[in-house]
């Protein structure tokens, strides 16, 4: 019957893993020879021994820890916020999205959220003095509620185009 088991079928008895793939369990205070006497493992007495017990990552051996020592650190960074807070946020458009632009239509946020493909319009709309893709801009254009770059602004006036009165 042995020899059937090495060449001949398998049974469920005759398998076993391999060596040293499952190493044996640790039995605890099994005597010095085990390595494992006394604690069995588990340190010293008191707040070692315990379930999560320890210092914490921020003791500092008694002395005052540093996020006590600096009052002013306690609350959240105001860097670490989003710049919505702080600051506006434009859609922006580049002056050469306007080279084919309709003049009997007013450029106005809402205008260009219908005409020019913007999605959203967050705090306002800015017009940049990008790359003009014909290189002419058509005359008589008139802006209402838009912001412009400084080169936009010069490119436009040139151009003859009324920029609104916040403008």
């Amino acid at each position: 019957m042995a020899d059937e088991t090495k060449s001949g079928p398998y049974t469920l008895a005759s398998l076993k893993p391999n060596p040293h793939s499952r190493p044996k369990r640790t039995r605890v205070g099994r005597g010095h020879g085990s390595g494992m006497v006394k604690t069995g493992g588990e340190g010293g007495k008191g707040q070692t021994v315990r379930s999560g017990g320890g210092k914490g990552p921020a003791f500092e051996g008694g002395q005052t820890p540093w996020a006590r020592r600096l009052p002013q650190r306690k609350g959240v960074s105001q860097k670490a916020r989003d710049i919505g807070h702080f600051r506006q946020s434009y859609a922006v458009i580049n002056i050469g999205d306007l080279a084919d632009w309709d003049v009997s239509i007013e450029v106005s946020p809402q205008s260009l959220q219908q005409h020019a493909g913007i999605k959203d319009l967050k705090d306002g709309v800015k017009v940049l003095g990008g790359a003009k893709k014909g290189g002419k801009l058509p005359t008589g254009l008139k802006f209402r509620d838009v912001m412009f770059s400084s080169t936009a602004r010069e490119a436009l006036s040139a151009a003859g185009a009324n920029l609104g009165e916040d403008a």
